[in-house]
């Protein structure tokens, strides 16, 4: 196992091609600042390109996963202008959500005690969550005036529907994890300090699948939700022309056959 370590960004590749990415912060409930943002990103950038790792698992040291941003870095942003503050999110903020799109590996965020505002927002941008049953969600923005900044309000409606989303958007009410799960928000939960080991269990066993087909996968399951059936149908047929004639396609029937035999 290699590990990289910064002092509030965690990060180190398992040998089952897992990574594991830990918000380090504890002291702060994994608020982020502007530097855990970029390393955030950079890190996710690099994952992409190293051929190693298959999975890649979000997590949070201590007792949260993260409170959102940092209140203390919320001072200097009000005194920037509008370009400026526009300028500030696009940069730097926003480079996670455009570095997740980019990586074609599965992302699991594993939950535990909070995931509000900017921390909701990270989770949901990850592929699967599971969460732990004390785990507490909210939208909190609004309590502050504001929207949510960080992608809520495209990432929440894909997962919980529309009406739903904004009612939470909205509101800013807080939910557990079982009406979390209930409406589709994280993926399952588990019993509390369990998290994180039920999802590098969940890595390991997609890690054990193809990676070619996973990442086919990942790519045509987003990319429909913005195209017709029938570019869809065109797309999958192109794409298990490509997977057929990969070997792993060849071994898994050839371990088919001698099964049956």
């Amino acid at each position: 196992m290699e590990a990289d370590v910064s002092e509030k960004i965690l990060f180190e590749v398992a040998d089952n091609g897992v990574a594991t990415l830990t918000l380090n912060r504890p002291e702060r409930f994994n608020a982020f600042n502007l530097e855990m943002v970029n390393r955030w990103a950079d890190l996710l950038e690099s994952a992409r390109k190293d051929d190693r790792i298959k999975v890649v698992v979000v997590t949070g040291a201590g007792k949260a996963f993260c409170a959102g941003g940092d209140m203390d870095e919320l001072e200097s942003f009000l005194t920037m202008d509008a370009a400026g503050k526009k300028s500030f999110l696009w940069d730097n903020v926003h480079r996670i959500p455009l570095a997740l799109q980019r990586l074609d590996r599965p992302v699991i965020a594993a939950l535990n005690g909070t995931a509000r505002g900017a921390g909701l927002d990270m989770a949901l941008m990850c592929d699967l969550r599971v969460a732990e049953r004390s785990t507490i969600f909210a939208e909190s923005y609004i309590s502050m005036g504001v929207m949510a900044g960080d992608g809520g309000c495209y990432f929440l409606p894909r997962l919980v529907g529309v009406s739903k989303a904004l009612e939470l958007l909205w509101t800013g009410e807080t939910i557990t994890a079982t009406e979390a799960e209930r409406i589709g928000m994280v993926s399952r939960v588990v019993d509390d300090g369990q998290a994180l080991a039920a999802a590098l269990a969940l890595a390991d066993k997609i890690a054990k699948q193809p990676p070619a087909a996973i990442q086919f996968i990942k790519r045509a399951t987003y990319q429909s939700m913005t195209m017709s059936l029938e570019a869809h149908l065109d797309q999958i047929s192109s794409h298990m022309a490509v997977l057929e004639d990969m070997p792993a396609f060849r071994e898994r029937v050839s371990a088919f056959k001698q099964r049956r035999k």
